[in-house]
């Protein structure tokens, strides 16, 4: 089992430092933070100060704090709204396969989601799913709360099944924002009920599709002993060429379906191999992807 400290070291914090959340509508919720807000209003009420970067309003520039710190701040006012983000963590035991576990990959990128929107003042909620059941921590706010998510996720432990659909229409919402679902969708029932839901409570929805290397390519051949790690359910076959190429078909076949569900509503999917590197997979597929981009 890989130790869930070393998943968080300082490292992994370093490439997430100057990457935001994209979200094409305009938060209109919520306290200060450091989007555009469609409300209306005369509001000049100081709320808290980020970086300044191109593109900002050099007369927000608050040259009291550049004297103290020689870098570029600019003051944020209560016009300026956060924006709330809704992480979901597969935890059914199919998480827990392979090597690298799907359940560490989905464990880091749940925390690089939190890290980047508490850096740039949205809030965080974390959620894990697991059976039917749907468990939530209160929503993150500020930059200092990143510790707290991170604890939470050190604490979700992989076992049990999961269905998707039953887990997340539990979830209720206030407001628009931005869901996003990291899993195998090793699910009854497909995605689409959740993805129509989410869409429903005007979420923007991100769909990480994490599968394993021997999931992906599986090396096995002759006969082997296959056990259901979420039922234990066990089944004996001889595994040869025309037996894999069947696997690929209906691999593909999966995919192709979460890939529709999610086109059909206007959700975004990508899909990752726990082996692939961290950085590779935020600063080339979600920025292709349009998920993230760079403040700088």
């Amino acid at each position: 089992m890989e130790d869930k400290n070393k998943l968080f070291d300082s490292e992994f914090f370093k490439i997430l430092q100057n990457l935001n959340i994209n979200i094409k509508k305009s938060a209109n919720y919520g306290a200060s933070g450091a989007r555009k807000s469609r409300v209306k209003g005369t509001s000049v009420e100081f709320s808290d100060f980020r970086e300044y970067v191109p593109g900002d309003d050099f007369r927000r520039i608050d040259w009291n704090a550049y004297g103290r710190f020689d870098k570029y701040f600019i003051k944020l006012f209560m016009e300026e709204r956060e924006a709330l983000i809704n992480i979901f963590v597969d935890s059914s035991k199919s998480m827990s396969f392979g090597e690298p576990s799907k359940s560490a990959l989905a464990l880091r990128l749940a925390a690089a989601f939190s890290y980047i929107a508490l850096n740039n003042l949205d809030r965080v909620c974390i959620n894990s799913l697991k059976n039917k059941e749907l468990k939530s921590i209160e929503a993150l706010s500020g930059k200092l709360m990143l510790q707290r998510a991170l604890s939470y996720l050190k604490d979700i432990e992989h076992e049990g099944t999961t269905d998707i659909n039953a887990s997340i229409v539990k979830k209720e919402f206030n407001s628009k924002g931005v869901s996003i679902i990291l899993s195998d969708f090793f699910t009854d029932n497909g995605i689409e009920e959740t993805v129509r839901y989410l869409t429903y409570k005007k979420q923007e929805v991100i769909l990480i599709h994490i599968l394993s290397p021997e999931e992906l390519e599986p090396n096995y051949f002759g006969q082997v002993k296959l056990v259901d790690s979420e039922t234990r359910e066990d089944r004996n076959i001889i595994l040869n060429p025309s037996i894999m190429k069947a696997y690929k078909k209906q691999l593909t076949t999966f995919k192709n379906s979460l890939k529709e569900s999610a086109a059909k509503y206007g959700a975004s999917y990508i899909e990752a191999s726990s082996e692939e590197s961290i950085d590779k997979i935020i600063l080339e597929k979600f920025t292709r992807n349009g998920v993230v981009s760079s403040v700088r």
